[in-house]
């Protein structure tokens, strides 16, 4: 009878697995920026995908293509993947203090896997100060008034993040690179107003306008030349001089939250205006994807849904009548 209280060793032997060295093939091969100065990257953005929640969102940014193959296991460039859930409106307890207006809370965490560090499971600093800009962010836009003592919470999960710099470089971060650390960061936070909103949208609550997060930043090569670029990825770039996000309401081209980082050479004003041109192309990308999931979730009055609803109540009045 075998022993329950143990694992059994496999009846046959096992091979060790054997690691390819990826050192020595990706060490000198700095992937480089493709594309041009002001376009984005493939936004992926779908509303709806968690029925527990009371809006919820997913949003996934394209890793750019390498120029080359370099037949390595590890990734030259690391990309964006967060999901978005919406807990709300609802109200609050009876022994909490009144409300006239809705108590917005937002969380940002980490998953352990979501970066090439491996974060905890607490919420460090980080993590903290990008719930506080998403908050910042998201309280301009919430109509908190038609919601009176009630709560909302936003919980963005980041699945994979945004590194901060190429990973051969890190191990020679020391000094002022390693203090201008955490550009990836600001992309993170970008994408993280983007999906709060849509996903804001899809719980059905009263808003002023979509909000949509831009980011731009200050880069150069490494000999002496700089050009702002939108949506930069850190790890395309030998420097990152200084970065803005933004978050844009473009029907009231208005701002509800600045967040810049870094000393640049150029002005402050030129980099929030090329942020702004940033959200205002990621907001087309947002109002298709809201519209997509009102379809989806209120599809009951658009004709061609009108039209497969009569089929259906002619076919079930036929097999009716013949039963």
């Amino acid at each position: 009878m075998a022993d329950r209280r143990r694992i059994n060793a496999p009846p046959g032997g096992t091979v060790p697995p054997i690691f390819a060295n990826t050192i020595s093939t990706t060490s000198t091969q700095r992937p480089k920026r493709t594309r041009q100065p002001t376009d984005l990257r493939k936004v992926f953005l779908r509303t709806g995908l968690v029925p527990s929640a009371s809006g919820s969102s997913y949003l996934e940014l394209h890793a750019p293509t390498p120029s080359s193959s370099t037949g390595s296991l590890v990734p030259s460039t690391s990309s964006l993947k967060l999901t978005c859930t919406v807990h709300g409106p609802r109200p609050l307890p009876r022994n909490a203090a009144f409300s006239s207006t809705m108590l917005l809370t937002t969380h940002v965490k980490f998953a352990p896997f979501a970066t090439r560090q491996r974060r905890g499971y607490l919420r460090d600093a980080a993590e903290r100060d990008l719930g506080v800009h998403l908050e910042a962010a998201l309280r301009g836009v919430v109509i908190g008034e038609r919601w009176p003592k009630s709560a909302c919470e936003v919980v963005i999960t980041v699945l994979e993040g945004e590194e901060d710099r190429w990973w051969g470089d890190e191990k020679n971060a020391t000094g002022e690179g390693a203090r201008l650390g955490g550009w990836g960061l600001m992309n993170v936070l970008a994408g993280a107003i983007t999906a709060a909103s849509a996903a804001i949208a899809d719980a059905g609550i009263d808003c002023v306008d979509l909000v949509a997060g831009g980011v731009a930043a200050e880069v150069g090569d490494g000999q002496g030349k700089e050009e702002v670029v939108l949506d930069p990825c850190p790890s395309e770039h030998e420097r990152v001089g200084a970065a803005c996000v933004v978050g844009y309401l473009g029907a009231r081209d208005e701002l509800t939250e600045v967040w810049m980082k870094g000393d640049g050479s150029g002005s402050a004003d030129g980099l929030i205006d090329r942020a702004v041109e940033a959200a205002a192309l990621m907001r087309t990308v947002l109002a298709e994807a809201v519209r997509e999931g009102a379809m989806m979730k209120y599809g009951s009055g658009l004709p061609e849904a009108d039209g497969a609803a009569k089929k259906g109540s002619v076919k079930a009045e036929d097999v009716a009548m013949t039963g």
